[in-house]
């Protein structure tokens, strides 16, 4: 297959070897008291007081040597997959944005359940999607309990693998309660996890106290964790792009030692999503040239500990899809995969976390089923060389009715659903449509025509009594 890279060996040993002296010198805020036992007695320089836990070389290294590397995520339907550190790419959609965009993706409004429910089922008739976000973060489900609610909602709304925000280790329990549920007992939740936490440092080098501690109960049932800083380039990170990857790698190792610390052998996926900070409108970038070149650097770092990588690519700083978006996702997303990540994502953003829209998820869609189409190649075989057919048609001749091209030109040629290959006046005659209009009409046949699998009425009624003890137990 095609490749990128940015950097080589010695800029790959310089970033890791500077992020190994950061972690030793400078060390992490770590404020849960537990894990700075740990990391106490696995040989850090713990000092409680300002909570700063300098890590050493050997420990950073032995927890990389422990960390699973390889992993799958399941659906309730546990033929539908998302594969880690195997060579297969995965898309997931937003696991969650507090706004949601109306269809003319010029207004905007609190998310809600049903756009959880709505987004979910989307996406589950989405074939290039195999790993389902919420989209929406509900406003008016209490938080103390809302990530059960969205977790049971989206496990009745689609069959693949599901993504949301956990909150916090209280609530986590009732979630891998649903899990178990749905999987039929904790030893099948644990072999076949329908999902995993996502750890976020929080640049410069810190931690959040609910990101560790719910990790204590995840653990038990020895879910995989996704650990993503989001170092951004000028405010929370040096305005260099080098010094950015090194502080963001650090925060990445740190996470992993706390993983390991907290279960040996616990599979991690590493999560390069460092973005640059815009000094004109002091607003985060999403798709910048700059994305697409730590993006790449990232997936290199986390290659080069044998680790699978996610990346922050695909994305855009449009509201709309639009000539922007189309640009800022295709070159973004085209430069991660030549560059060999695993996962991509968030997919369905407006903007900079404005807000989640379907409509643009459409158009994301529409460009991984064309990127995928790049990288799939071609065959060249004495078949696809064609030369008979060549003789056959002569210097005067059709290849259109020939066979060969019958039998072959629905694998070979891409066929784009969004995309507008109409002549001039067959566009004008169906309404002169633009990507949005297609965006709208193609969401609005999906969610019409496709139903998800139904979940078992039985399963479905425990998981209402799940949700029901969670509110009334979490909720003060």
């Amino acid at each position: 297959m095609m490749s990128l890279k940015v950097l080589d060996n010695e800029q790959i040993s310089n970033i890791h070897n500077a992020s190994i002296e950061l972690l030793r010198a400078m060390g992490v805020r770590v404020p849960h008291l537990r894990m700075r036992q740990l990391f106490r007695e696995a040989g850090a320089a713990v000092n409680d007081s300002t909570e700063l836990v300098k890590v050493p070389e050997n420990l950073v290294m032995r927890c990389l040597e422990s960390a699973g590397k390889k992993f799958t995520l399941y659906g309730r339907d546990r033929n539908q997959q998302a594969h880690y550190g195997m060579g297969t790419r995965n898309y997931n959609s937003i696991a969650g944005e507090a706004l949601w965009v109306d269809d003319t993706c010029t207004q905007r409004r609190y998310a809600t359940l049903e756009d959880v429910a709505v987004a979910t089922r989307l996406a589950d008739g989405l074939p290039g999607i195999n790993l389902v976000g919420a989209m929406a973060d509900p406003h008016e489900i209490p938080v103390e309990y809302r990530c059960v609610e969205v977790a049971a909602t989206q496990l009745k709304n689609t069959t693949k693998p599901i993504h949301f925000w956990f909150h916090d280790r209280a609530s986590a329990r009732y979630i891998l309660e649903v899990f178990t549920a749905v999987a039929g007992s904790e030893e099948e939740v644990a072999r076949y996890p329908l999902t995993y936490p996502f750890l976020e440092p929080i640049s410069p080098l810190k931690f959040s106290y609910h990101g560790i501690d719910l990790l204590f109960e995840t653990a038990s049932f020895s879910l995989p964790v996704a650990i993503g800083p989001m170092a951004q380039a000028g405010i929370s990170a040096p305005v260099t792009l080098a010094g950015t990857l090194a502080q963001e790698n650090a925060e990445i190792l740190a996470g992993i030692c706390i993983t390991q610390l907290i279960k040996a052998g616990l599979p991690v996926c590493y999560g390069g999503i460092p973005h640059v900070f815009d000094m004109r409108t002091t607003q985060m970038v999403f798709a910048g040239p700059e994305q697409a070149l730590m993006a790449v650097a990232m997936t290199q770092l986390g290659k080069h500990y044998g680790l699978p990588v996610y990346i922050n690519v695909g994305l855009t700083d449009s509201k709309v899809p639009d000539a922007q978006a189309g640009l800022e996702v295709g070159i973004t997303l085209f430069g991660g995969v030549l560059a060999g990540a695993d996962i991509f994502g968030h997919l369905g953003i407006c903007g900079v976390d404005q807000a989640s829209s379907l409509a643009m998820l459409l158009m994301q869609h529409e460009i991984i089923s064309y990127i995928e189409r790049i990288v799939r190649g071609f065959d060249v075989s004495d078949e696809t060389l064609a030369l008979d057919v060549i003789r056959s048609v002569g210097h005067d001749g059709s290849f259109l009715p020939e066979m060969h091209t019958v039998s072959r030109f629905r694998k070979e040629l891409w066929m784009p659903q969004l995309l507008d290959r109409e002549f001039w006046i067959n566009w004008v005659e169906k309404g002169a449509t633009t990507m949005h209009d297609r965006c709208s009409a193609t969401k609005n046949k999906i969610l019409q025509e496709h139903t998800p699998a139904p979940l078992d009425e039985n399963i479905a009624k425990e998981l209402v009594k799940i949700v029901d003890s969670a509110r009334r137990t979490l909720v003060p």
